[in-house]
């Protein structure tokens, strides 16, 4: 008969395992649900303002709404900056208050914002969960709520340093006959190329974003009018001599791309960029497809 024996593992430490926890802020409620906010030292303005460190633009929300200072011992008080529809903790409203790991935050009328302490791994997780929620599941572009997030981002950003943003539209030349012609499995092989292609050769900071059914927009940040013009000129190429195939029939595809670089005295909002370059993919269309066009081709300067 053999005996029972009992075994005691030592606990090895995993490499790789999160030391550290940060401090964060996650929006569970609002326009940017999912979107998470990393605390360091210091002080951080939450506002709808284009200097607040963490830009909310919701309904109710002041320019400069509430400040979260994170102390040196690591914790964070969070105080109202004499807002105009106050800050409230766990249902209860505020001026100064101590957080604790899982407190509710909200400000607005629909913001609600979850202070949360969270290691390395957790980070991970939810950057994970939010990547899921902002990209297309067809083609991994980000989607257009990512693209309205990021574009209000980056234009506030260039607005408030006085640098460049540039974005570019573009759309698949005769979508509609590529359908028709060979099949909607076939249209979706296409948009799935086009956009591993396209992405392929971005920057790590440039954002490709799907806006609409053949429709995607490039958001160039610290990017000039005439780069993102030699940009699209290249994305054109690009496309016209990569080869679609689908079933065993090569499919032509081509695009037409609209480009507008930030200029402060015609783009007091970023809606009025994307209207911009709107108009030149439009032009670009008009005049044969297969081609980018930019301000200075319908008029603007």
């Amino acid at each position: 008969m053999n005996e029972e024996q009992t075994v005691i593992h030592k606990r090895v430490p995993v490499a790789g395992a999160p030391t550290e926890r940060n401090a964060y802020l996650i929006v569970l409620s609002g326009r940017a649900v999912g979107k998470m906010y990393k605390l360091g030292p210091g002080e951080h303005v939450v506002g709808r303002s284009t200097d607040a460190d963490i830009r909310l633009d919701d309904e109710g929300i002041s320019r400069s709404h509430a400040m979260l200072r994170r102390r040196a011992d690591g914790t964070v008080e969070v105080s109202d900056l004499d807002s105009t529809n106050g800050t409230f903790v766990n249902g209860a409203q505020i001026r100064h208050l101590t957080l604790s790991d899982g407190d509710r935050i909200q400000i607005g009328s629909v913001t609600i914002l979850k202070f949360s302490y969270q290691d390395s791994l957790e980070e991970q997780f939810q950057q994970q969960l939010y990547e899921s929620a902002t990209r297309d599941p067809l083609t991994q572009a980000y989607n257009k709520r990512h693209f309205n997030e990021q574009l209000e981002k980056d234009f506030a950003h260039a607005t408030r340093h006085e640098l460049p943003l540039s974005l570019v539209m573009l759309d698949v030349d005769h979508f509609k006959l590529i359908n028709d012609t060979h099949g909607h499995p076939a249209g979706d092989h296409v948009l799935q190329r086009l956009s591993a292609t396209i992405m392929a050769s971005l920057r790590t900071e440039d954002s490709f974003c799907r806006v609409g059914g053949e429709e995607f927009a490039v958001i160039m940040r610290d990017c000039t009018e005439e780069e993102a013009v030699q940009l699209a000129e290249r994305l054109r190429r690009l496309v016209a001599n990569t080869q679609f195939v689908y079933g065993g029939k090569s499919i032509p595809v081509t695009i037409s791309l609209g480009v507008s670089g930030f200029a402060r005295d015609r783009h007091p909002t970023g809606t009025l960029l994307v209207e911009d370059a709107d108009r030149c993919l439009y032009e670009a269309k008009r005049r044969g497809r297969n081609r980018a066009c930019r301000p200075a081709d319908i008029g603007l300067r």
